[in-house]
């Protein structure tokens, strides 16, 4: 068996690619070795202990949490409460977070921690490095946190599984965490000061989301592309919507690649004018087809500067209070405040919406008879007298429908519901991790919408004919069918649509 590749911790940043190689569990998680990163952890250790040592507040570690914060310890009750804030913090609720967003999310912590500004120690890092590597997943109640101060709720599950509470997903199955360490030899981590509250006053767990929400979308946009190439060809439409030169005199850098994904997979064998309505009334198409990198555009532009955020995000120390390199000095502040991600979720929500929701539209074109140009009603593929008694893509067109109002109903911004919690402590907080969740929503509904598009458009570009001039348009349907035959006499199709759809998330079926 061929021995997995590895990202180094305390190297520099890591990208987003690399903490979802993380959370598949493709890629192995190493802690650097080098003097540099060593020295440098070891270095914010000790600031934290000179300042417990000279009576120095340092919030929430000789100090009470929150508005509590006037508080003070001395050394010796530092430990005694080191653990205090998870026992409080173990009030999650709802369906648990993902296993693929949960590891994102234990990486992105590692990564906070090993910028050295925290204060913890290395073998902190080393724990969570051994529950990633051994495929150990706390098990997170997805909702409870309001994103500032950071993600204390559904971190502190995460920080508890560490020390051999609460329950983990290990070996294929729910068990207690201490039966998880035992199984696989683990020890216990004991915190020290100041390492628990470094582990859930932080950002970690709306960047895991967003980062698997923003692959998920980069293949979703794939998929949502090759949808449309193939409803151009089965609806008769124009490939010349797609001229370099509409997005030559409009440059935005999104709407110039789709249009140029578009054209490449429309490339024919023969004359256009074989596979394209030539009536007075096509002279132009619907928006919904014509407008394709208009829309899809704004999606894939969108992702270039929400991928930054996420990655600086992830990169960065989310924790309170840090230190001062320089000087030593804890210094208290916010950059617990998930607001960046609040944003780049909100906005990757919307983006994704409109894109499902054209998606919708270009179901419609090709279900009806009335605007489809020839294709039978509902695309039924059963021919003569028989055809009355089958409905097609009837009700898939319906349910396709439901999921874009779904999907559009989720667009309300989160961070729009900021709310005074804490005794008016957090007085303004960030929503990132609600934006966070609801950006994965979306992308499920819109990855089932265009699992329901693909599967009208490969049907119809069938019935439609004259698809073995279009080379990557066969090479679609092809992969299509492998996952799905052509719908002759009706049938459930439900599992179709998951298939389909899991093949979209997993970005294994289709390249633009």
């Amino acid at each position: 068996m061929a021995k997995k590749k590895s990202v180094t911790i305390g190297q520099g940043p890591v990208s987003c690619g690399q903490i979802a190689g993380v959370a598949h569990g493709h890629l192995q998680v190493k802690i650097s070795s080098r003097t540099t990163f060593l020295k440098a952890m070891n270095r914010s250790r000790a600031m934290l202990q000179k300042s417990l040592s000279e009576g120095v507040p340092v919030y929430g570690v000789n100090t009470g949490f929150g508005k509590a914060c006037g508080k003070r310890l001395q050394v010796e009750g530092t430990l005694q409460k080191t653990s205090n804030p998870l026992a409080f913090h173990g009030c999650g609720t709802g369906e648990f977070i993902g296993i693929a967003e949960t590891r994102a999310a234990m990486f992105c912590r590692i990564l906070c921690l090993a910028t050295g500004y925290s204060g913890v120690t290395v073998g902190l890092l080393q724990q969570l490095e051994a529950f990633l590597n051994l495929g150990i997943t706390p098990l997170v109640p997805c909702q409870g946190s309001v994103g500032a101060s950071g993600d204390l709720t559904p971190m502190s599950y995460i920080a508890a599984c560490l020390t051999g509470e609460r329950h983990v997903f290990y070996e294929g199955r729910r068990m207690r965490a201490s039966l998880a360490l035992k199984k696989s030899g683990l020890k216990p981590y004991v915190f020290e000061a100041k390492e628990s509250l470094a582990m859930i006053n932080g950002t970690s767990i709306m960047t895991g989301i967003g980062v698997m929400a923003v692959e998920r979308s980069n293949n979703l946009l794939r998929a949502v592309l090759s949808a449309a190439a193939l409803t151009v060809h089965a609806f008769r439409g124009k490939s010349y919507h797609f001229h370099p030169v509409i997005s030559k005199a409009k440059p935005f850098a999104g709407q110039q690649a789709v249009a140029k994904s578009l054209t490449r997979l429309l490339q024919s064998r023969g004359a256009t004018t074989l596979l394209e309505e030539d009536g007075p009334d096509a002279l132009q198409d619907p928006y919904s087809v014509r407008c394709t990198p208009q829309i899809a555009g704004v999606l894939l532009d969108a992702l270039s500067w929400i991928s930054d955020w996420v990655t600086i995000e992830a990169n960065s120390s989310n924790d309170n209070p840090i230190f001062d390199p320089a000087t030593g000095a804890p210094l208290m502040s916010g950059n617990f405040y998930g607001g960046h991600i609040a944003l780049a979720m909100d906005t990757l929500k919307a983006a994704l919406a409109s894109v499902g929701d054209m998606a919708d539209r270009q179901v419609m074109l090709l279900v009806n008879p009335q605007l489809s140009r020839g294709l039978p009603e509902d695309l039924v593929g059963v021919k003569g007298p028989e055809h009355f008694f089958h409905h097609g893509f009837k009700a898939m067109s319906i349910t396709a429908s439901a999921l874009a109002a779904e999907a559009l109903k989720l667009t309300m911004p989160a961070a729009s519901f900021s709310r005074s919690s804490e005794s008016h402590n957090q007085d303004k907080v960030s929503m990132g991790t609600i934006a966070a969740r609801d950006a994965e929503q979306v992308c499920t509904l819109v990855e089932r919408i265009v699992a329901i598009h693909l599967l009208a458009a490969a049907q119809a570009c069938e019935l439609r004919g004259r698809l073995e001039m279009r080379p990557h348009l066969v090479k679609l349907v092809k992969k299509i069918r492998k996952l799905s035959p052509s719908l002759t006499v009706d049938r459930p199709l439900d599992r179709d649509i998951e298939i389909i759809a899991s093949a979209i998330a997993e970005g294994n079926l289709f390249c633009c």
